[in-house]
């Protein structure tokens, strides 16, 4: 995926950055977007989209250590997942994802940021190079922020209000969190009441109903402790991460891509 003139010189600013330092200085970061202010081109949010609605599954990683982080992440990638989501939860969050931007800018992977809590989390992610903002709940100075700027933001909601309102402030994708009674049928059910939505369950999905998920109804599933086996990370098992994303991605590709719908 390319990135317009103005998000490329924030990534080159945002990998300086992060080799020197885990946060990046918000004021050395809006002299490196000038007067843009993080706004991101319409090309640029379209493609972003496009990558969900294409690959429809998103490795969610939260780690307790550092050090862990980027191997895990590694080994999804290597199984065959396409979007990579780095949590604000991990140590080092915005370090590792700045240097996994930096390796796979310009491929078909694509990396985003979530646990966004803030107007403030969500500048730092970009500072970093996110592609995508994820919420764990639905936020509408956030979404609001992000919908104004051309950046994709996936907030967090448990219910079909919730899913509305995240909408109607401007979220082009909704995430399920967590997950719900039913799981599959209720996805199908509330997306066949309100089909503009553009659901993405998270908690509930695993390795066997991540395909169920999306033919009914979900646009795209995000896994994480299912793909992100702790037991196995802890004891540096990192094959059998890329086993769980190998197992998961089979099934999501039997789904076939995402028709996305008008906004």
């Amino acid at each position: 995926m390319s990135l317009s003139p103005t998000s490329s010189s924030l990534f080159s600013f945002a990998v300086r950055c992060a080799r020197s330092s885990t946060r990046c200085s918000l004021s050395t970061a809006s002299a490196a977007t000038a007067s843009g202010d993080y706004v991101q081109s319409r090309e640029t949010y379209e493609s972003v989209l496009n990558h969900f609605a294409q690959f429809r599954a998103c490795a969610v990683l939260r780690t307790a250590t550092s050090d862990t982080c980027p191997k895990a992440m590694q080994a999804a990638i290597d199984g065959g997942f396409k979007i990579a989501e780095f949590t604000l939860t991990t140590p080092d969050c915005l370090h590792h994802l700045s240097d996994f931007r930096s390796k796979y800018n310009g491929t078909d992977v694509m990396i985003g940021c979530g646990t966004i809590l803030t107007i403030q989390d969500a500048k730092l992610a970009m500072d970093a190079g996110s592609q995508f903002i994820i919420t764990p709940v639905m936020l509408p100075d956030v979404i609001e922020w992000c919908a104004a700027r051309n950046i994709v933001c996936v907030p967090g909601c448990q219910t079909p209000t919730e899913l509305i309102q995240a909408y109607r402030h401007g979220a082009p994708l909704q995430k399920l969190f967590p997950g719900v009674a039913g799981g599959p049928m209720w996805v199908k059910a509330v997306s066949s009441a309100m089909p503009f939505l553009a659901i993405n369950p998270t908690s509930g999905v695993d390795l066997d109903n991540a395909g169920e998920f999306l033919t009914h109804g979900a646009a795209s599933v995000g896994l994480v402790a299912p793909l992100f086996d702790q037991a196995a990370i802890a004891r540096g098992d990192f094959d059998q991460i890329s086993k769980n994303a190998e197992k998961v991605m089979a099934n999501v590709r039997v789904a076939g891509p995402y028709i996305r719908k008008s906004q």
